[in-house]
């Protein structure tokens, strides 16, 4: 999520007898040295028969702050509403059990309209100076040409990986909902996999990083995930397209709601996008080729509303680069938000592979 306001998060559990007392004690006294024990990168990858998906995993790395990075809580804590896995099954939380006597928030759910500047089935949120005709950049072609092969040519990766989801849909969450998690199954890296299964399917080479960026520190996450970035375009230099898959927030909660933007194909619910095309009419990002990703980004939103109407809110085109500028095939997509559900997320990753194979290879 590029813009968030700070979650509430509630230490739940309870100490029961003097060891546990004690442990926990001692766990507070060595923080800092275990902090500093998993400051070494823990990585495993994962490669399909067929090579064309590739899952890498790290966590724990610490790097320098980019002033793009988000300014929020330096901790990242575990979301309290996840489901538990239990033998690799999933064991689904009963809200009015688990959090008994807390405060219930209402969650708006809604669908977000057009709004901005229209063109047919699509609206862009413009908040720079320049002025888009959107029917003629639609008619140009991608600033960048697919090749027919199986090599590695989509590079998913997620500054802030840990950015999570509700567990269930009951029209509230409660005080301790935490938005973060770092299970990668139960946050947006587990919506990457999900576009670079259905992009594997369509026979594209696809790399889905969940690197936790923003673990332990959300501080500087732009800047560590741009190293990423770089490090795979440099192995893999046939990379044309990367994606940065984030989870949105909306609304600032407590009484006032959460707002939760849902749209339904085929009878089931799934989670509405924004796409997000930056600009730099000064030269101040370093991003000429700006003009080439927002084409890029509006030829995503008009597909993916021809294919699945409601599935995109208003595209945001911005003042900002946000590692965008890194390759004319960058762009920021943002996958519902803290109050969609986990299952409504990954429905939208599958169907954003299914819109990413119908552009790319078009």
């Amino acid at each position: 999520m590029y813009r968030r306001k700070k979650g509430q998060s509630k230490f739940l559990g309870v100490i029961g007898g003097i060891l546990t007392a004690a442990a926990v004690v001692n766990l507070f006294f060595n923080a800092d040295s275990i902090f500093k024990a998993g400051g070494s990168a823990i990585a495993a990858a994962i490669i399909s028969d067929n090579d064309e998906v590739v899952k890498v995993e790290k966590t724990g790395e610490n790097m320098a702050e980019n002033p793009l990075a988000e300014n929020d809580t330096d901790e990242t804590t575990e979301n309290t509403e996840s489901t538990a896995e239990n033998n690799g099954e999933e064991e689904t939380i009963d809200p009015a059990e688990e959090f008994a006597g807390e405060a219930v928030y209402p969650v708006i759910e809604t669908n977000i309209g057009a709004s901005g500047t229209l063109y047919e089935n699509i609206s862009v949120k413009n908040t720079t100076g320049y002025d888009i005709d959107i029917g003629s950049l639609l008619e140009r072609d991608l600033g960048f040409t697919m090749d027919d092969s199986s090599e590695v040519q989509v590079l998913i990766v997620h500054t802030h990986a840990t950015e999570g989801y509700m567990s269930y849909d009951n029209g509230t969450y409660h005080e301790s909902f935490s938005s973060r998690n770092t299970d990668n199954s139960q946050n947006v890296c587990a919506v990457g996999d999900e576009i670079a299964a259905e992009l594997s399917r369509q026979g594209i080479g696809v790399i889905n990083d969940t690197t936790q960026h923003d673990n332990p520190s959300y501080n500087g996450s732009y800047d560590r995930s741009l190293e990423t970035i770089n490090s795979y375009l440099e192995k893999y230099p046939n990379i044309k397209v990367v994606l940065d898959i984030h989870r949105d927030s909306i609304g600032y909660g407590g009484e006032q709601g959460k707002t939760k933007p849902t749209f339904t194909f085929d009878g089931k619910k799934a989670a509405q996008i924004m796409i997000m095309s930056g600009y730099d009419g000064t030269g101040e990002y370093n991003f000429p080729f700006w003009e080439e990703n927002l084409v890029f980004a509006l030829k995503l939103q008009k597909t993916a509303e021809d294919m699945f109407p409601g599935m995109t809110r208003p595209l945001y085109f911005g003042d900002f680069a946000y590692n965008m500028n890194v390759n004319n095939g960058s762009l920021l997509i943002e996958v519902g938000t803290d109050m969609n559900t986990l299952e409504e997320a990954k429905y939208t990753g599958e169907l954003l592979g299914k819109v990413l194979a119908k552009v790319l290879q078009s």
